[in-house]
């Protein structure tokens, strides 16, 4: 009898054994050794609040093209990591020389979404883009492969055509009470109108953005590393923005040493923000040139 009461009183004691160990284990271990934190503190913005704008520079021409630059990450998300380089540390310093880059050749303005080590929301970064009337949203990411070391390439990708849709309808049921469209006020407009606006404003956007990807490649091809496949489309929330061309530059692969270190070198961030530089210059000119053409006379002849 003595035995049986001895077995059930063990069966009751020993889950309290057990995490009396584990709490004892956890106090004489620090926590770096462990490897991982107990608790992640994030402090979060008041209901209702909304994020500060940036500060736009370059040229005080209003009319002049805006770039919002978005380095990924920040704050207690790193992003990804390898070969001592964590994500959010390396893509800001490319977000940076480009931000040089396009002060320096002047003709532009820029504003980056964030400079410095801090968290920001994807919705806040799109959100920052929208409020500025950027005509241009570049966001900027490192690649990881996991333990395949040998992946390198950078890629660039645009919104994929039924995420277009998808993105442009929610767009519609969540903001078309109080929002604008290309400066178009379509706030107390009727439902069915509005999200074909919106989902049109879309289309037009993802094909902008579709062509600013492609001169990408073609101003980078002898100098930067592209993957095999660097054009790409994705269901990514910080590319949806419906009136705003968009696209997110996968710089290359941060678990391949060799390109991280490139990427993180003075040399590497030139050659980035020179490339990057060309290729937003050509955009704006194009698009200026089919304004005007678009805008001329019938029968004009539009200027060389």
């Amino acid at each position: 009898m003595l035995v049986y009461r001895l077995q059930i009183a063990a069966l009751f004691l020993a889950p309290v054994l057990v995490l009396a160990g584990a709490w004892a284990l956890g106090q004489v271990i620090p926590v770096p050794v462990l490897g991982r934190a107990y608790v992640v503190r994030v402090e979060l913005p008041a209901p209702g609040s909304t994020i500060g704008l940036p500060p736009v520079e370059g040229p005080p021409d209003a009319t002049r093209p805006l770039v919002v630059i978005d380095a990924g990450h920040g704050g207690h998300d790193p992003g990804a990591s390898g070969a001592g380089f964590t994500e959010k540390t390396l893509v800001l310093g490319l977000a940076r020389a480009l931000r040089q880059r396009l002060l320096a050749d002047g003709g532009i303005r820029v504003a980056m979404t964030r400079q410095d080590d801090r968290f920001l929301a994807l919705g806040e970064r799109v959100d920052i883009a929208r409020r500025l009337n950027a005509d241009l949203f570049v966001s900027i990411h490192a690649d990881s492969a996991g333990v395949r070391d040998e992946v390198t390439g950078a890629s660039i990708y645009t919104l994929s055509d039924v995420a277009s849709s998808e993105a442009a309808a929610r767009f519609a049921a969540r903001e078309n009470e109080a929002d604008r469209i290309n400066g178009i006020d379509i706030s107390g407009g009727d439902d069915a109108v509005n999200a074909i606006l919106v989902e049109l404003s879309q289309r037009r956007t993802s094909q902008f953005s579709t062509r600013f990807a492609g001169l990408i490649v073609r101003e980078g091809e002898t100098s930067l590393n592209f993957h095999v496949q660097p054009l790409r489309s994705a269901a990514l929330a910080v590319l949806r923005a419906p009136d705003v061309p968009s696209v997110l530059f996968e710089s290359g692969y941060i678990t391949n040493r060799a390109e991280a270190e490139r990427l993180a070198s003075s040399e590497g961030q030139r050659q980035f923000a020179q490339v990057l530089g060309r290729a937003i210059r050509i955009y704006f000119a194009r698009a200026s040139n089919a304004d005007a053409t678009s805008a001329a006379p019938v029968g004009a002849t539009p200027a060389p």
